[in-house]
């Protein structure tokens, strides 16, 4: 009975265009069907064709006739020069409504676009959709086309002539990127990790309009959307807190929080953090994106943590930095006050090129740790560039760093390094990936700057190194792989090469330059059966020595932290994580159990063996017999618990509550390491724009 019915309010429908001032033009767009139509029947020939098209296409939403609904759709597209349908702007009382008014004016065919003086021109329209349907009949509406005004004309219509919209999420097919969050991250994951896609996984963050291909974000969003109508319902459930929509332009900008309050139950400290921050994002034009967060802290943790954050201070006075974070400066007696600003601009010239510039992170892999880069330090000045054709994704990044040890600092000032990297992912198959990296570390050494040889996206850098000085640099070169056993299961890896010697990293004699480490994981989508289950295992194993130098500015690290792995270098680990979210709630669980060697750092022994990056290796303990996790051997059991809800999901502002245990037990209790225990509760409400790294 409801086919008969739908079919009946077809057959009545009609389609009417509203108007709106119009300019003169000389060529209305042309449809394929109207190509024979003369020059002055163009304007009903499109008219008639336009209508017939969503006559035919419009599939009414079953919510309608449940409803008994009446009413009208409005709808305002452009034409733009290529003669390309946009839809701008949808109104509808109902969200199916205004999808299916989306689907059909996406699939409507390009057209021969209006012109003006021979040459293309956009043009607007406004198009009430009748709701029932009935049958297409006659319109009259006008249009906004541009026209070869006068210039004095132009710029006395300018201001009337700008547009304010209404915004449709448009960051989610744009070209900036994803906020850097392991949670969030492995919701789509399993989307871009099908069996016979041509993506690359490795290199994060992501861009959205490369995920929102394989994982539709509004689609996802729409699913737990609330269904308050006010101001502050939606923009509290649903929507950023403010935006700006034009013709060729969108911005974005949100408050946001990282409040937490919790305690160390072992070392009786109550903890907290305390950051407001406000991030803004937006897009001009389709080729142009950028985004920025400035961030206020304050804060104080766990023991084990202010301690680390104690130990790594910088030259100058301040008493910590923060991990991950940055330096921080006295707060009140027991805390820190840590300020930062992040951001970045995107230029998309083209579907094969991004480039960025910004202060952020990178990361390379598709582990939870990488031995390559990972987003472990704080944030550093970059210029990245992203190629992708055929089955290649080539990202070349250039970054500057600091060194704010005393023993490096000059005249005040912090020391200078920079980094050149590559990494070139290829898919060999619809199943196996592979990724080849290369990095090389130099130094501000005669005043050398920014060295240019480096600049040549292509060329090794160990030859550029040797060029350069044999000794003026610390190249790394690491290879990558990633192979789909189906769409729910997928294994992957790492190697990492620290200064290849092929005589040490193969002669089995436990030799210092053997600077090598390696990684293994599995991940498992919808685990045993349960949607949105994921579960990954991965073991890491890093040799004493990797990322340091005989050179001690040359480390692989900034800011006192390691640039790759959190534990540094001298360890292995296994690590199991298992996350779940239904709607709006979500559950992550994460333990790791490691053997980490340190440094003794006492008067009876001040040997380097291996596991601060940041050590001098003419200090170190010998040539040849090293072993993994020599030293100050420790046993480490790391285990994090954490569940909440989601508030907001377009600004991923969430609350939850988590649980850490670590056990910390060294064979021999020194100043700086020492047998302990913490067992840290913690409560917050946070806008989850970056991982927080509480397992080392």
């Amino acid at each position: 009975m409801k086919q008969i019915l739908r079919l009946l309010v077809f057959c009545f429908s009609i389609v009417s265009l509203a108007q709106i001032p119009s300019a003169q033009y000389q060529k209305y767009p042309v449809f394929k069907e109207c190509e024979t139509a003369e020059e002055a029947a163009l304007q009903d020939c499109f008219v008639n064709t336009l209508q017939q098209f969503i006559f035919n296409n419009f599939k009414v939403p079953e919510i309608v006739f449940t409803k008994n609904y009446k009413g009208n759709v409005n709808v305002l597209f452009e034409i733009t020069k290529e003669g390309k349908f946009k839809v701008l702007y949808t109104d509808a009382i109902y969200e199916e409504l205004r999808a299916e008014t989306l689907r059909v004016f996406k699939s409507l065919p390009q057209v021969a676009p209006a012109t003006y003086n021979g040459k293309p021109a956009y043009i607007q329209f406004t198009l009430p959709i009748a709701i029932p349907l009935v049958a297409p009949g006659e319109n009259i509406f006008q249009t906004t086309a541009v026209t070869e005004k006068s210039e004095k004309d132009a710029l006395t219509e300018e201001y009337d002539a700008l547009v304010n919209l209404p915004y449709l999420n448009e960051e989610y097919s744009s070209n900036i990127n994803i906020p850097l969050s392991h949670h969030n991250y492995s919701l789509f994951d399993p989307a871009l990790n099908r069996v016979g896609l041509n993506n690359h996984t490795a290199q994060k963050p992501y861009i959205y309009s490369e995920v929102n291909k394989y994982y539709d974000f509004q689609a996802a969003n729409n699913e737990i959307a609330k269904s308050g109508t006010s101001w502050f319902s939606r923009k509290l459930w649903n929507e950023h807190f403010v935006t700006f929509k034009g013709k060729d332009y969108w911005i974005t900008l949100d408050p946001g929080v990282d409040l937490q309050v919790g305690k160390d139950l072992d070392a009786d400290i109550n903890t907290y953090n305390n950051t407001r921050l406000v991030f803004l994002q937006g897009g001009l034009g389709d080729k142009i994106g950028f985004f920025g967060v400035v961030y206020e802290s304050q804060g104080r943790f766990a023991d084990y943590f202010n301690r680390y954050a104690e130990s790594i201070r910088p030259d100058g006075g301040n008493p910590a930095i923060i991990p991950g974070r940055g330096i921080a400066k006295e707060f009140k007696e027991d805390s820190y006050d840590y300020p930062m600003t992040t951001g970045y601009l995107s230029y998309t010239p083209s579907k094969y090129f991004n480039l960025q510039l910004g202060h952020g992170k990178t990361f390379l892999g598709d582990g939870y740790r990488s031995l390559l880069m990972s987003d472990n330090a704080s944030s550093y000045p970059y210029f990245k560039l992203n190629t992708t054709f055929w089955k290649l994704k080539y990202t070349n990044t250039w970054m500057s760093l600091r060194d704010v040890r005393p023993a490096v600092t000059e005249d005040g000032s912090f020391r200078t390094k920079f980094v050149a990297n590559h990494y070139l992912s290829y898919n060999i198959t619809k199943k196996l990936n592979v990724g080849f990296f290369e990095s090389v570390v130099w130094e501000n050494d005669n005043n050398r700057g920014f060295d240019m040889n480096y600049l040549n996206p292509i060329i090794f850098y160990q030859a550029i190194q040797f060029s350069t000085g044999s000794r003026g640099g610390n190249a790394l070169i690491g290879l990558a792989a990633k192979y789909k056993v189906n769409d729910r299961v997928n294994i992957y890896g790492q190697l990492i090469i620290d200064e290849f010697s092929k005589s040490d990293v193969f002669g089995g004699e436990g030799s210092y330059k053997n600077k090598t480490g390696v990684q293994l994981g599995l991940k498992y989508y919808d685990a045993f059966g349960i949607k949105n289950l994921y579960l990954q295992s991965e073991y890491n194993r890093v040799r004493p020595y990797t990322y340091s130098h005989n050179t001690v500015v040359l480390n692989y690290g900034h800011n006192n932290q390691a640039l790759a792995h959190t534990l540094g270098a001298n360890f292995s680990e296994f690590i199991g994580i298992a996350r779940y979210q239904k709607g709006r709630i979500y559950g992550d669980a994460k333990f790791i159990v490691a053997k980490r060697g340190f440094e003794f750092n006492t008067p009876e022994d001040s040997f380097f063996y291996g596991s601060d990056i940041y050590g001098t290796e003419d200090d170190r303990i010998s040539d040849n017999g090293n072993e993994l996790a020599q030293g100050n051997t420790t046993d480490f059991f790391h285990a994090e618990v954490q569940a909440g809800y989601i508030i907001n999901p377009a600004t991923n502002l969430k609350v939850y509550g988590s649980f850490i245990f670590r056990s910390f037990d060294p064979e021999i209790n020194t100043q700086s390491v020492f047998k302990n225990q913490t067992t840290w509760v913690n409560f917050g409400v946070r806008t989850d724009l970056f991982n927080w790294y509480y397992d080392f």
